[in-house]
């Protein structure tokens, strides 16, 4: 596989597109991948399976990629409206935030979606208490209008089937030939550092390690490979004990300011059963069973 890489068309915290390279390198083969955090798709974009199932717990995603799948020149061209300069002015951003807030349009929150992820504040996605989108204006000189990435991703989209559910209801969808990727919220690097709060609501330890023991458990009933990313810390290491371990170095884009932006550990935990790995054991058995035989 080559290592040209597609963007996505939204900015993420924590997206994939640095990594693709390396995650699609460690992903099975199959016939389809399933996402339960699909975040802004970098894998998605990059990755050439079959068939995807594409999950994220925020509705407003979600909605904005099935809108995107279903009616993609039309939406472009209606977002398109959104990137004029006088879009890009604080009153009209904080008024356009309030419409978005109040609106039950599901068309129009997906064009709004799109206008406040590319106009507010280091492309964060962030909902207050009462679920609210509270991301202050960004403040930049011209957002950048992504026209080529949203017809690829819809594009892509025709394989793609999106919902919206608990990661562990994803799970139990998954069958023999699938292939599951997961980039969940992280557990923080330090007591005080803990950025999880993307769609409204936490993503605690007993969520880190639930997401864990899902992974093991559909590697071992259904023959799932399972991988995952996360920080590289005490918690996840003992959390994915029974996983393969691979350390990486990313650089992390929660701070704006780039003289604060550094390298941190990242781990990949690929909860893998090889297909003969059954078949190796039972030779074992027989050979172990003839030989006591022989014995006796």
């Amino acid at each position: 596989m080559d290592n040209k890489k597609c963007r996505a068309f939204l900015k993420w915290a924590g997206g994939k597109y640095a990594l693709v390279n390396e995650i699609r390198s460690r992903l099975p083969d199959g016939q389809r991948l399933i996402e339960p955090f699909v975040g802004a798709g970098s894998v998605f974009l990059n990755t050439h399976y079959t068939e995807y199932l594409l999950n994220d717990i925020n509705p407003d995603l979600i909605n904005l990629y099935k809108v995107l799948q279903q009616t993609p020149d039309q939406y472009i061209q209606d977002a398109r409206e959104f990137f004029r300069a006088s879009g890009n002015q604080s009153d009209t951003y904080y008024q356009l935030r309030d419409e978005f807030n109040q609106s039950d349009d599901s068309y129009y929150r997906s064009l709004l979606f799109l206008y406040l992820n590319r106009h507010g504040y280091n492309g964060l996605c962030r909902y207050n208490l009462s679920g609210k989108f509270n991301v202050p204006f960004g403040r930049y000189k011209q957002p950048y209008f992504p026209e080529t990435e949203l017809r690829f991703f819809a594009a892509k989209a025709q394989y793609a089937t999106f919902v919206c559910m608990p990661f562990a209801e994803v799970f139990a969808l998954a069958s023999e030939g699938d292939v599951i990727y997961c980039d969940p919220p992280y557990a923080p690097i330090s007591r005080t550092a803990n950025f999880t709060s993307y769609a409204g609501s936490g993503f605690p330890l007993a969520e880190q390690r639930s997401l864990a023991q899902h992974a093991l458990q559909t590697m071992q009933s259904s023959s799932v490979p399972v991988l995952i990313s996360n920080h590289d810390t005490e918690l996840t290491r003992e959390i994915y004990a029974q996983a393969s371990l691979s350390e990486l170095k990313v650089g992390r884009y929660i701070s704006q300011k780039g003289h604060k932006r550094k390298k941190v550990d990242e781990l990949l935990a690929l909860f893998h059963q090889p297909v003969d790995q059954h078949r190796q054991a039972d030779n074992k058995y027989r050979d172990k069973h003839n030989t006591d035989n022989q014995v006796g």
